[in-house]
């Protein structure tokens, strides 16, 4: 007998899980962004720690899940199709918690002339003064939450409505840039999404790990922002998870990279 129809429902338990968890942690995040996210009373602010993190993450982790796609359908390896499923459901998960926060919160998930990463070094006073500065439009990075959280879409997430040149370089508070083409510092370019999708085997493994390296990367140093800066203490702890997580998970894509007689990209 076929066991696909296990395997299935199997999947499809651990994303009704994963949306449970996501639900719970979302209710607790409403007392927390009031009475006790720090000294702030009321929500974030539109240009928040808070708001930012949970907006620029939402898309980071959009394009971690559609590379994970990806690459399951492109290499029969059992340790990288394992790789990708727990990082694809983990970060589906993270990224509708912070779409249901924003909605809580009030707040919209794009804002219109914002760069990508410019709330890092933004303080939460600053976020509510910049409340009324005019930017308060949608249109920004393209998180409108009509993806869902499985990460398919038409445009490979790469460039969320921005230029192909916009680059969060020259903002205060990180230090790394993205690379040409790309939104935000780690994320993929859509010329190396294509050559994911056109690859296979080892080749697609070892693609496939470098992205995601890069990608956690990039992460991690968003994370660790969100993780000093931000006021509302639930969204603090996913940011600290985060952190540590994808460290873990950078060491075992390292040692997953030599076993296939590579390494990760300089």
């Amino acid at each position: 007998m076929s066991r696909t129809p296990r395997t299935y429902w199997a999947a499809g338990s651990a994303v009704l899980l994963a949306l449970l968890f996501a639900a719970a942690a979302t209710v607790a995040a409403t007392g927390d962004s009031g009475t006790q996210a720090g000294t702030s009373a009321g929500p974030p602010g539109l240009h928040s720690p808070d708001a930012g993190f949970a907006r620029d993450m939402a898309v980071h982790h959009q394009q971690a899940v559609e590379m994970s796609f990806i690459v399951r359908d492109r290499t029969q390896d059992e340790a990288v199709r394992s790789l990708a499923y727990d990082i694809a459901n983990t970060q589906a998960n993270q990224r509708g918690m912070m779409l249901g926060w924003l909605d809580l919160w009030g707040l919209p998930k794009v804002v219109a002339g914002e760069p990508p990463m410019s709330w890092m070094g933004t303080s939460e006073e600053d976020g509510k003064q910049g409340e009324h500065s005019g930017h308060g439009g949608h249109g920004g990075h393209g998180t409108d939450g009509e993806h869902g959280t499985d990460g398919t879409h038409g445009t490979h997430g790469t460039d969320g409505g921005h230029s192909e040149n916009s680059s969060p370089s020259g903002h205060s508070g990180h230090g790394t840039a993205a690379k040409p083409g790309a939104l935000m510092p780690g994320m993929a370019t859509k010329e190396e999404l294509a050559q994911l999708a056109a690859a296979s085997g080892r080749d697609a493994e070892v693609l496939y790990l470098q992205l995601m390296t890069d990608h956690h990367k990039g992460g991690v140093e968003m994370a660790e922002a969100c993780a000093r800066q931000c006021r509302t203490p639930v969204e603090r702890d996913l940011a600290q998870g985060m952190v540590d997580a994808q460290r873990s998970e950078l060491t075992l894509m390292a040692d997953m990279l030599g076993k296939r007689g590579a390494a990760p990209r300089g």
